[in-house]
């Protein structure tokens, strides 16, 4: 593995320069980048990103620097060198503190949707907390990445007492608490034929501000929460002022219920005809799926939804995000690296959480007990097990495994030395003779890329996989495949052994089919 590492690191180095903003003038191209299948997504939490926890207990402390804005400029420079183009920044807006989850509160129970949150601000500079967020992406794009930032579906209990006229109430003039997320409040978007013009007037305002601070598109928390009809002049409104800003809609054709019985649900299909660019997906619905079949179900139906519209679509590789327990956890170190090789080679654009590529398992040692100092009303560390937090001032995301971060490393280098080839490339489903490990081929100009993995987590599992046209006389490059492993490779078929949760990656040089 590290000498393919090495020999792809030696062919990034070789490449000619790419950078667009030496001149200084940024040219927003995320939108076209996303389509291309091109964009290689990396979620941050700017509370924690570059935390310091000096002292080591996992919390920041009084005396200790949380993220923040300018701070987080200091990891910028890592985040190229693993091959990031784009950040999806969790909400950055000002939050509640009323009726809240964890001593810092949630990042998504927002009080404002156009004022940065002031625990984002350094205090070591004089800056706005606007000028800070504006320099902090300006060194984005310095350095080739796109930044894409989060528009939450619902306001804080604070709101509520300052707005209630953005907010679904009850018949006693109570607002409306969706499933169990008692920090929230629903915002009242009307219904699938009106549009309350408060809650739109304060949506547009984010757009203003996302757009002020130089933002390259958001991710819509929750989508389905609000109309086709909302989403379209909204989505409208932004794209008239950018027309490369993207608009992500966190949904799933799994979703399929309301958050309550008080709000709509627009479906996945209904949210892209309102001119979303793409939506999340349902791939974090790997860790339940053992069979190749469902699995390449699940790929061909997005393909097979994109081409409806006249206008490109696409969707994120969601194996892993801020709401999916970390994958050490779900299925060992193997299905990290399995993640790693869909997001690369898959027909979608590539996506991770902080702490992701060295193996966090987002466990923190005082989850969920008291606090004897808290900035909300709640008087507990509430945490998600096994999830990046975003209720506390906790530690930078991390972990210790090399062994995953070299394979990141080395597939995302894949995808962008290749990122042309790939974004024209077919997909086509490859036959085998086992139900348990799945196959498919990217077919480009003058090779193919083919990936065989077994779903098995457990097992080892022998399979022969069809390849049209193949045959032992093409030149193989093995970008992964374990060193104790031999395939036997015949006419039109490859014999193997899969570890369990392995996969391997093939580059065949001139097999067109």
């Amino acid at each position: 593995m590290k000498k393919f590492l090495l020999l792809f690191t030696l062919i990034m180095i070789t490449l000619p320069a790419t950078a667009k903003n030496i001149s200084g003038d940024w040219h927003n191209d995320l939108r076209t980048l996303f389509l291309k299948n091109n964009a290689i997504i990396y979620t941050i939490n700017i509370r924690t990103f570059n935390a310091k926890d000096l002292n080591g207990n996992e919390l920041i402390d009084e005396n200790e620097e949380s993220g923040n804005f300018l701070n987080a400029i200091e990891e910028l420079d890592n985040l190229s060198k693993m091959g990031i183009n784009t950040l999806h920044i969790l909400p950055i807006t000002k939050i509640g503190k009323l009726k809240s989850f964890g001593t810092a509160g949630s990042l998504y129970s927002i009080s404002s949707f156009n004022e940065i949150n002031p625990q984002l601000v350094s205090k070591k500079s004089s800056q706005s907390g606007i000028m800070q967020a504006k320099r902090f992406i300006k060194e984005c794009h310095n350095r080739n990445i796109r930044v894409m930032i989060d528009l939450p579906s619902c306001g804080s209990y604070d709101m509520f007492i300052e707005h209630p006229e953005l907010f679904m109430k009850d018949k006693d003039g109570n607002p409306i608490i969706p499933l169990d997320w008692s920090d929230v409040r629903l915002f009242d978007t009307a219904d699938l034929t009106t549009i309350n013009e408060d809650v739109m007037k304060a949506h547009k305002s984010f757009i203003d501000m996302a757009i002020n601070i130089g933002a390259d598109g958001i991710r819509a928390d929750v989508a389905g929460l609000k109309s086709p009809l909302f989403w379209k002049e909204l989505i409208k409104y932004a794209k008239d002022k950018d027309s490369e800003f993207l608009f992500l809609a966190e949904s799933s054709k799994l979703w399929t219920d309301s958050v309550s019985s008080k709000a709509i649900c627009t479906p996945s299909e209904e949210l892209l005809k309102a001119g979303f660019d793409g939506y999340l997906g349902s791939y974090f619905n790997l860790k339940n799926i053992t069979s190749a079949k469902d699995f390449m179900t699940m790929v061909q139906d997005d393909l097979k939804m994109f081409r409806k519209f006249n206008n490109e679509k696409s969707v994120v590789g969601s194996f892993t995000t801020h709401d999916e327990i970390s994958p050490i956890l779900i299925n060992g170190e193997n299905f990290s690296k399995m993640i790693i090789w869909l997001n690369s080679t898959l027909p979608l654009n590539s996506y991770y959480i902080d702490g992701f590529p060295t193996g966090d398992t987002y466990n923190y040692p005082w989850a969920n007990k008291y606090a004897p100092q808290s900035f909300t009303d709640d008087e507990y560390y509430f945490t998600h097990n096994g999830k990046i937090d975003i209720f506390n001032f906790s530690r930078k995301p991390g972990g210790n495994n090399y062994s995953i971060y070299e394979e990141f490393i080395l597939a995302n280098q894949f995808k962008k030395y290749y990122a042309q080839n790939l974004s024209n490339a077919s997909f086509t489903q490859l036959k085998t003779s086992n139900p348990k490990v799945f196959a498919y081929a990217r077919v480009m100009n003058n090779a193919s890329v083919i990936v065989i993995g077994n779903l098995d987590f457990k097992n080892k599992q022998n399979v022969i996989v069809k390849v049209p046209k193949f045959n032992n006389k093409y030149k193989i490059l093995n970008l992964r495949v374990q060193k104790n492993v031999d395939n036997e490779y015949s006419n039109g078929k490859i014999k193997t052994t899969l570890d369990c949760g392995d996969i391997q990656v093939l580059l065949i040089k001139n097999l067109v089919f």
